[in-house]
C-alpha cells in the first residue's frame, strides 16, 4: 500500500474516546487548525519503539525527526488527520505536540506570564509589553544593567528624573533596580532565568527615595505629578509605587492618595504595595496594616505570595509579612470621633518572596546584608540579588498591566483592575482581607483582556462586553489547573456574577471608581444600576475563602462604625487588628516614606516596604 493510501486508511480507522485521551490538548488544537499539515509530535511507547511503529509512521506519511537511546519515544512529523488513528495502536502510550522550548524563570512561569506571551492575535506577535511605559517611583534604576538593555540591543530606561534633591538618578539604595527588573527585566542575563513580566516594556526612572531608601510625601507627589505631565511623551500607562507610609488619614484626605487618584483620572494605572505589616513580633497575624497609598480605592493594592520557589501554584500561600486589611485611614469629626475607611484591601496578591532580580552596583542594601547577592554572576551588569516583600509583588502586577494594555489598548484603569481581580486564583484558607480577590493570574488576564470589545466605553450599561465566546474561566499553569475567582472587590463587599464579564458595567468607565455602584441604606446594600448591570450579585462583607466558595464574617457590608472588627480588635479568633495606639506610635509626623530599616516610635521615617528575608 502506498503512503497516501496508508494515510487514507488510517484516517478512516474508527477512533474511540480512549484513543483520543492519548493526545495532548494542544495537539488536538493543532490538528483542528491544520488537519492536512505536517505537525511535529513526540510519540511515547511502552518500550523502545518497534520497527512496526516506525513503519506505520512512515507509511502514514510521517517524517523522521529523531529517536532516543534511553527514552522510549520518537520525534516525528505527522499529517494532522492521521494522528488520532495512530493513537489506536497498543504500542502508543501518548502523543504530544513537540512544543518549542526556551529557558524561563520561576517568576514568569508561576505567574503564567510565559503562557500569556504566547497568547497572540493576528498582526500582534508576541505579547511582551513593547512600547508600553512603566514609571518606577522608587530609589532609582541602574540603567546600565543588562536586564534593561545590552550593547547592540538598545536600552529601555528611556527617561530618568530625580525628586530627592541628591542630584542623581542612580540607584544607590538598591531597591528600585530590583523592582524595575521584576516588572520589565529582559532575558539577557543568565539565559533568561530571571526575566521579568513585560521584558520589552520601556521604563521611566522616577527617583523619589534617597540613598538610604527614605523620601517624603511631597517628593512622591512630585514624581506622580511629573508622570501625569509626561505621560504622552513617554507613553506612561502604568505607575509602580513599591513604597508608602502609615495610613494617618482617610484616603479622601491623604495627599499621596489624592495624587494617585489624579493619575488614575489621567488614564495611568497605579499599582501600590500593601506593606509588610502582616504579623506582629511574635509572628501572630495582624489585620489593619495596609499603608498609604495602598489604602486608596483607585489604586491596585498588592500583597505578597510565597511560592516556595516551585512553579506549580498548588502550594502557594500568602506570605505572613504581607499586610492585611481593612484600611485604617480615618477622619475626625467636630466632636472628636474618628471615622475609619475600613475598606477591603489588598485587591490581590502576587509572588513576592525570595525573588532574584537585578542588582545595582555597590548599593546600600547589599552593603548591609551581603548575603542578598544571589551569586548569579561576577560581571557587574549581570549581578542579581534576592529580595522579598510586597515591594516585589507589586511590579509583578505592573508588568502584567503592560501586557494587558498591549493586548487591548482600549482598557481603562478600572477595567484592568476588574480583570485582574476576576481572573485571580482564590487561595484556600485565606479571607479577602488577606488575599483580596486571590493570586495574580497573568495568563487569564491576557485571555480576558483580549476578549473585551475595544469600544466598550461607548456602549450603554448592560450591553455585551465581549467580542468572542465566554472564556472557560480556568487556567493551567505549570500543570496545575484552577478556577478563576470570578468576583470583584468593592469597598465593603464583593460583586460576583457572570455578567461582570459578559455585560458592560458602568464602574468600568472613567470618572468613577471600580468600588462605586453600591450604597448602604438602613443596613441594606443597594445597587446603583447606572453603574451596575443586572446579573451582578452583591456579597456581604469579608469573604472567608476556601479556594472554592466562601461565606461572610461581617454582615451588611459594614466593618462596624467604631473601626473595630468583631468587637475587641479580634478577627477570626486568633488575629488582632492594629490598634489606634499602634498606628499613632509608628506613624511619622512628617509623612516620610521609606523602603528599608526599622520603624522608630520617636518620629523617624517609618519603614515598611522592607527587604524581607524570612519565609511565609
Amino acid at each position: 500500500m502506498s503512503p497516501p493510501a496508508a494515510r487514507r486508511a488510517l484516517a478512516g480507522t474508527p477512533v474511540n474516546a480512549a484513543h483520543i485521551s492519548k493526545l495532548s490538548d494542544d495537539l488536538r488544537a493543532a490538528i483542528q487548525k491544520s488537519p492536512q499539515g505536517l505537525i511535529p509530535v513526540v510519540i511515547s511507547s511502552p518500550s523502545k519503539p518497534s520497527n512496526s511503529l516506525w513503519s506505520a509512521v512512515i507509511n502514514a506519511g510521517g517524517k523522521y525527526q529523531r529517536n532516543f537511546n534511553r527514552v522510549p519515544q520518537l520525534a516525528v512529523k505527522l499529517p494532522g488527520f492521521v494522528v488520532n488513528a495512530l493513537a489506536t495502536r497498543p504500542d502508543v502510550l501518548h502523543i504530544s505536540l513537540d512544543r518549542p522550548t526556551q529557558m524561563t524563570g520561576h517568576l514568569e512561569t508561576t505567574t503564567g506570564a510565559q503562557n500569556a506571551r504566547n497568547n497572540t492575535s493576528p498582526g500582534t506577535g508576541q505579547i511582551d509589553g513593547e512600547g508600553i511605559g512603566i514609571a518606577i517611583l522608587d530609589s532609582g534604576i541602574d540603567a546600565d544593567h543588562h536586564s534593561f538593555g545590552a550593547p547592540g540591543q538598545g536600552w529601555r530606561v528611556i527617561a530618568s528624573v530625580d525628586f530627592t534633591g541628591e542630584g542623581t538618578t542612580e540607584d544607590l539604595y538598591g531597591h528600585g533596580t530590583h523592582v524595575a527588573s521584576i516588572a520589565a527585566g529582559s532575558d539577557h542575563v543568565a539565559g533568561g532565568n530571571y526575566e521579568g513580566i513585560a521584558p520589552k516594556a520601556n521604563l521611566i526612572n522616577v527617583r523619589v527615595l534617597g540613598a538610604l531608601g527614605q523620601g517624603s510625601a511631597s517628593a512622591t507627589i512630585a514624581g506622580i505629578d511629573w508622570c501625569i505631565a509626561h505621560k504622552s511623551q513617554y507613553n506612561i500607562k502604568v505607575m509602580n509605587l513599591s513604597l508608602g507610609t502609615t495610613a494617618q488619614e482617610s484616603a479622601a484626605d491623604d495627599p499621596i492618595c489624592q495624587a494617585v487618584e489624579q493619575a488614575v483620572s489621567a488614564g495611568i494605572v497605579v499599582c501600590a504595595a500593601a506593606g509588610n505589616e502582616g504579623k506582629d513580633a511574635n509572628g501572630n497575624p495582624v489585620y489593619g496594616g495596609i499603608h498609604s497609598p495602598g489604602i486608596d480605592p483607585k489604586a491596585i493594592t498588592v500583597g505578597a505570595v510565597n511560592t516556595f520557589q516551585t512553579d506549580s501554584r498548588s502550594d502557594d500561600a500568602v506570605a505572613s509579612f504581607s499586610s492585611r486589611g481593612p484600611t485604617r485611614g480615618y477622619y475626625t469629626d467636630t466632636a472628636g470621633a474618628k471615622h475609619y475607611d475600613n475598606m477591603i484591601k489588598p485587591d490581590l496578591v502576587a509572588p513576592g518572596n525570595k525573588l532574584i532580580e537585578a542588582e545595582s552596583p555597590g548599593n546600600y542594601l547589599l552593603a548591609m546584608t551581603p548575603s542578598m547577592d544571589a551569586g548569579v554572576s561576577n560581571f557587574t551588569p549581570h549581578k542579581m540579588m534576592r529580595m522579598s516583600g510586597t515591594s516585589m509583588a507589586t511590579p509583578t502586577v505592573a508588568g502584567t498591566v503592560a501586557l494587558m494594555l498591549e493586548k487591548n489598548p482600549a482598557l481603562t484603569p478600572n477595567m484592568i483592575k476588574a480583570i485582574l481581580e476576576y481572573t485571580a486564583q482564590p487561595l484556600a484558607g485565606y479571607d479577602s482581607l488577606t488575599q483580596g480577590a486571590g493570586e495574580l493570574n497573568v495568563d487569564g488576564c491576557i485571555q480576558l483582556a483580549g476578549l473585551i470589545r475595544p469600544d466598550f466605553l461607548n456602549v450603554p450599561v448592560g450591553a455585551p462586553l465581549l467580542n468572542g465566546a465566554v472564556p472557560a474561566q480556568t487556567t493551567t499553569i505549570a500543570g496545575y489547573t484552577f478556577h478563576w475567582g470570578g468576583g470583584i472587590i468593592q469597598k465593603w463587599n464583593h460583586l460576583t456574577g457572570l455578567s461582570l464579564i459578559t455585560q458592560k458595567q458602568g464602574i468600568y468607565g472613567t470618572g468613577v471608581s471600580l468600588s462605586d455602584g453600591v450604597s448602604l441604606s438602613d443596613g441594606v446594600l443597594l445597587g446603583d444600576w447606572s453603574l451596575l448591570a443586572s446579573g451582578v450579585l452583591l456579597g456581604d462583607g469579608v469573604v472567608l475563602s476556601d479556594g472554592v466558595g466562601g461565606g461572610s464574617i461581617v454582615v451588611q457590608g459594614v466593618l462596624l462604625g467604631d473601626g473595630v472588627i468583631l468587637g475587641d480588635g479580634v478577627i477570626l479568633g486568633d488575629s488582632v487588628i492594629l490598634s489606634d495606639s499602634v498606628l499613632s506610635q509608628t506613624g511619622a509626623a512628617s509623612l516620610a516614606l521609606s523602603v528599608g530599616g526599622t520603624g522608630d516610635p520617636g518620629g523617624t521615617p517609618l519603614v515598611f516596604i522592607d527587604a524581607v528575608t524570612d519565609g511565609p
